[in-house]
């Protein structure tokens, strides 16, 4: 008798969508929250705000994302490299079949949030230049209205206005009034900063608060409060009463102030150091004038005692006597050098008279001259029979007419007569 064999049960086959729905309720069911902590890497800011990154460490990594909800509360900067611990549900991506973390909080390791962000946007700023101390202002020396951006109820609004009215009642003061913690601090004080600069007459600002926590004293950390500060109008005088942390708002500012009431002092003068110096410098003016006076009087004294003033008929005498010498002395000077100088010029008359022919010829001699052309006649040999001459002597002259002219030989144009032996 034939026993048919039982056929086994096909198996159950899952399509890869019911697989991943299953993996997908077993794991976001087991993880609802975790903390994870890792590298970042490979991080992409996306146009709509998400932030999609990866956590690794040296043996895995887990595609991480945060929602721009959660991406605008953070403080500090993501970027590749950054150590952080994420905390937030794994959740299962079915079109691509893969898990990945959806990150709610977002903390650095090894410092704290604020901590990071606060030196994130030290190195950002001063990158920028904005505390170069070439920027910073000089405070007005005499300010005429000064501008309080801090919390009216505070304590550091009341420390300012009695440290301002104590040392310089000549200044107004006006307060502008914002929160200085909390949400939308930040905002206030910037927008007071701006609206500072459409005031008429303020001189300068005081902007600051009381003492307190990081966190109390975050909105002075601000990117938007330190750029406000920047662009001030008029100087800033930073007064965060905290003497052991330095705020950004401390390293933009014109002057940094430890306190609210330091912080009036450095704007206004003390009207009685003003007035201790003033009458300082009366009794310095009195004493140097006293001084010259006395050394003018002196001066005069001794002008007074000189002969001139105390006999001045003797020193009158004395100089119209010695007026009557130089006088003399100019008179003989003036004679000796007239007559020196006729004497000069009576010898060169003389050394004249000599030289001249006139001279010459009144001693015998004559000089005679052709009249046909009135050449000079110093030898007979120039002459022709027939030529009229003109003779000149000391005293008148005469023309003569040449009949015969002899010549007698030249001694030097005889040749040597030589002897044979």
């Amino acid at each position: 008798m034939a026993s048919s064999a039982q056929s086994p049960e096909p198996p159950h086959v899952l399509t890869v969508s019911e697989l991943t729905a299953l993996l997908r309720g077993v794991v976001e069911q087991c993880f609802p929250h975790v903390w994870v902590a890792g590298e970042v890497s490979n991080l992409t800011r996306a146009a709509s705000g998400h932030l999609y990154f990866t956590l690794k460490d040296a043996d895995a990594q887990l595609r991480t994302v945060m929602w721009r909800s959660a991406a605008q509360r953070l403080r500090f900067e993501v970027h590749d490299g950054l150590a952080v611990v994420a905390n937030g549900p794994i959740e299962v991506y079915p079109p691509r079949g893969q898990y990945q973390l959806i990150a709610e909080r977002l903390t650095p390791q090894g410092m704290g949030t604020l901590e990071l962000a606060l030196r994130q946007l030290q190195q950002k700023l001063a990158a920028e230049g904005l505390f170069a101390p070439e920027r910073k202002r000089p405070l007005p020396m005499f300010p005429r209205q000064i501008a309080l951006v801090t919390s009216p109820q505070g304590a550091a609004v009341r420390d300012i206005i009695q440290v301002l009215a104590r040392r310089w009642r000549q200044a107004d003061v006006l307060v502008i009034p914002v929160a200085v913690q909390g949400e939308g601090a930040a905002e206030q004080i910037a927008q007071a900063l701006h609206d500072v600069g459409r005031l008429p007459r303020v001189d300068v600002v005081i902007c600051g608060r009381g003492g307190g926590s990081l966190e109390d004293l975050w909105a002075f950390n601000t990117e938007v409060v330190a750029r406000a500060i920047a662009a001030c109008a008029v100087p800033v005088v930073s007064a965060v009463g905290h003497e052991i942390d330095v705020t950004i708002a401390d390293l933009v500012a014109d002057r940094r102030a430890l306190t609210p009431s330091e912080a009036a002092e450095l704007v206004v003068p003390d009207q009685a150091e003003l007035r201790g110096g003033l009458e300082q410098l009366r009794r310095r003016m009195r004493s140097a004038l006293r001084r010259r006076v006395e050394a003018a009087r002196w001066q005069l004294d001794g002008l007074a005692s000189r002969r001139c003033f105390t006999r001045p008929l003797d020193r009158l005498h004395e100089l119209a006597t010695a007026t009557d010498e130089l006088a003399d002395k100019l008179q003989r000077g003036i004679r000796q050098r007239l007559d020196a100088e006729r004497a000069g010029l009576a010898a060169l008359a003389g050394r004249l008279e000599a030289l001249s022919p006139l001279h010459v010829l009144s001693r015998g001699y004559s000089v005679t001259y052709r009249v046909a052309d009135g050449s000079l006649v110093r030898d007979a040999a120039v002459l022709q029979p027939g030529d009229r001459l003109t003779t000149r002597f000391a005293r008148g002259e005469a023309v003569s007419l040449v009949e015969r002219v002899h010549t007698p030989p030249n001694p030097a144009d005889r040749a040597p007569a030589h002897g044979r032996e």
